[in-house]
């Protein structure tokens, strides 16, 4: 059997528990996936790329369990008024093979991206950070607001996006979060100015240039986050290169991170190295750190683990058919076979 969650189901869950406390038991399950590195078959995501945009799979298992992702990123998108990701995402018995878990995964994606962003920063990040610059406040920046401000203390996030009306919109919908001052600024260079944390979630489909290296001052941690395609990126390469780089899985990011244009054997550490405690995100207080998020496929089989368990427990979703229940598991033909009565065994023998 096979429980199907959709938008409305997600909501829901959303609603009990609140958006903030469960992006933070969310980064929990992440952690302790990390935690569990080698367990895990990994590879890096199956890529299809046109003009507009990119359609990828993202696969991932362990012993028990497969979890795979559907998942596009069309920048152009919103001149349709269409989301720029759109996903659904599939959990399975590696066992049985047999799926357990469908799920709508647009908004997910959002929430894991800000989970896993602030659950870098708490490795990475300096643990006196209370300002956040965070730059491009499209579809996913709530979320990473949220998350900041929930799990690393940050009180005060300064605002950039070429488009006035993201700003808006980002100002009204954090207005009631308690503790957090939000404010906008008239360029990226004005919100960087005296920030602990900058975080970059653009969405065009280039090799953008949002951050120089004039603009970064000692300490800082940069959460990049959209650079995640070839000829995607955010950050200058001279910040890359004398920052101290955190990535999820290397054979990804070098293909697709702000990484991709330095040679193949630039020095980078390893996530869950870092949250082992094997490796330090952060050697000195003046180092600029970056974490190199292109999103990788264990975080959303952590968020399906999470999301399987709450809804069982809260009963919130449908069991579906999916996959069809047989009287006679070799004999698939009955499903579409006209009426008549069975065959018997002597007619057979004959």
């Amino acid at each position: 059997m096979t429980r199907y969650i959709d938008i409305h189901d997600v909501q829901k869950l959303l609603r009990k528990t609140g958006v903030a406390p469960f992006i933070e038991t969310l980064a929990d399950y992440i952690r302790d996936d990390y935690l569990r590195w080698p367990e895990f078959d990994k590879s890096a995501r199956v890529a299809n790329h046109s003009r507009d945009g990119v359609i990828e799979l993202m696969p991932v298992s362990d012993n028990d369990l497969y979890g795979f992702k559907y998942v596009n990123g069309h920048p152009i998108n919103t001149r349709r008024n269409l989301l720029t990701v759109m996903a659904f995402s599939v959990l399975a018995d590696m066992h049985t093979g047999a799926p357990l878990l469908l799920s709508e995964f647009t908004l997910m994606t959002a929430l894991r991206t800000a989970a896993t962003s602030a659950l870098a920063a708490t490795v990475q990040a300096r643990p006196d950070s209370r300002v956040m610059a965070l730059i491009g406040n499209g579809a996913q920046s709530e979320f990473q607001a949220l998350a900041f401000h929930a799990m690393l203390g940050i009180q005060e996030i300064r605002l950039f996006d070429v488009d006035p009306h993201a700003m808006i919109k980002l100002v009204r919908n954090l207005e009631n979060v308690p503790y957090l001052r939000v404010l906008c600024a008239g360029s990226a260079r004005e919100a960087v100015r005296g920030a602990d944390i900058v975080t970059t979630v653009t969405a065009d489909k280039a090799n953008a240039t949002i951050l120089t290296p004039d603009m970064i001052e000692p300490g800082m941690h940069l959460n990049a986050v959209g650079g995640d395609c070839p000829g995607k990126t955010e950050l200058h390469t001279d910040i890359v290169k004398n920052a101290r780089v955190m990535v999820e899985f290397e054979p990804q990011t070098r293909i697709e991170g702000e990484i991709q244009h330095l040679p193949a054997d630039s020095p980078v550490i390893h996530f869950w190295q870092v949250l082992s405690g094997d490796v330090a995100g952060r050697e000195t207080p003046e180092q600029v750190t970056v974490f190199d998020s292109v999103g990788f496929a264990l975080e959303d089989f952590s968020t399906l683990r999470y999301l399987y368990d709450l809804a069982r427990d809260a009963g919130v979703g449908r069991v579906i058919d999916l996959i069809p229940e047989l009287d006679n598991c070799k004999d698939l033909y009955q499903l579409v076979a006209p009426s008549a009565a069975p065959a018997s065994v002597a007619a057979c023998a004959a």
